[in-house]
């Protein structure tokens, strides 16, 4: 993240607000169009400027703060990622999809171009890139917002910092730090869950583990994340190689540090599956195994 030394000054007239959406599902604008009568005093103190969602269309508006909502999937909205960019003061991705690609970066996993061939009959007319990437590897951000879908109060708690002339603070506790404060039972200890609470950073307010269940890491990886001894332990609780691949390949698989540990694992899962095919003994994905590569 690069934070410019002050927010957007606009003067006396109020703030311009633009909401743009890529490659997504639309839950985070539903997110902050699900915010009732918050989002009616943000009216009062922003100008919106474009938001299709809630039924205003300017898409080359100029703004000081734009939220971009979705992943850059398309030649196209690499182009539009740019305008966007070049109109706006304040450029905030927000949710999994714009800050990490989201489930689409699932695709940065396999050969693109094959897997639309082995989907669509007619694949020519399909328009989409090799990758789904993040907004900050195209253009320059201000800050991200995570989460999937991205955490109602936390934009509304951004943009009244810019209101207030302060730059917003990203969060940096993990979702274990949530729970703790919550009171709540550690699945991952206490029930032998492979729940990624120890390296995904909070904003969710510790939601599964709450409800009995382990976090599936959709705000991505915390500051300093050890996904690798992390996934070391999900192997010691009995998942193979190829399910503590899965636990790092689900909203924020396109994250850096859950695609390496995604990645690592499933060359093991590849390597395990050949040993078999060979009849040599299989040592790779055994739990505990302490191989060299960690």
């Amino acid at each position: 993240m690069t934070t410019p030394p002050q927010p957007p000054a606009v003067g006396r007239r109020r703030p311009r607000l633009a909401v743009h959406k890529l490659s997504s599902c639309d839950g985070c604008q539903l997110a902050l169009l699900n915010a009732g009568e918050a989002l009616l005093a943000l009216a009062e103190r922003f100008d919106i400027v474009h938001f299709a969602e809630a039924g205003v269309v300017d898409e080359g508006a100029e703004a000081d703060v734009a939220l971009v909502e979705g992943s850059v999937s398309t030649p196209e909205e690499a182009v539009r990622i740019e305008g966007i960019r070049a109109r706006s003061r304040w450029l905030v991705p927000i949710g999994a999809c714009a800050t990490a690609g989201g489930p689409q970066a699932l695709r940065n996993h396999a050969d693109a171009a094959v897997w639309v061939a082995s989907i669509y009959p007619a694949s020519e007319h399909i328009s989409a890139l090799p990758r789904a990437d993040a907004v900050a590897r195209h253009v320059p951000v201000e800050m991200e917002l995570p989460g999937c879908p991205v955490s109602t109060a936390q934009v509304l708690t951004a943009l009244s910092s810019l209101l207030a002339g302060a730059s917003p603070l990203p969060e940096q506790d993990k979702v274990c730090l949530e729970c703790k404060r919550r009171g709540q039972i550690c699945v991952l200890v206490a029930k032998g869950m492979p729940c990624l609470g120890p390296v995904t950073v909070t904003g969710c307010g510790a939601l599964c583990p709450g409800l009995g269940r382990d976090c599936y890491g959709c705000y991505g990886p915390a500051e300093n994340p050890e996904a690798a001894t992390l996934a070391r332990r999900f192997a010691e609780l009995g998942l193979d190689a190829d399910a503590v691949a899965r636990r790092f390949m689900a909203q924020q698989s396109g994250a850096p540090a859950f695609a390496e540990t995604a990645a690592d694992w499933r060359r093991r899962a590849q390597q395990g599956s050949a040993d078999a095919a060979s009849g040599a003994e299989p040592g790779v994905t055994a739990p505990g195994s302490g191989d060299s590569r960690d």
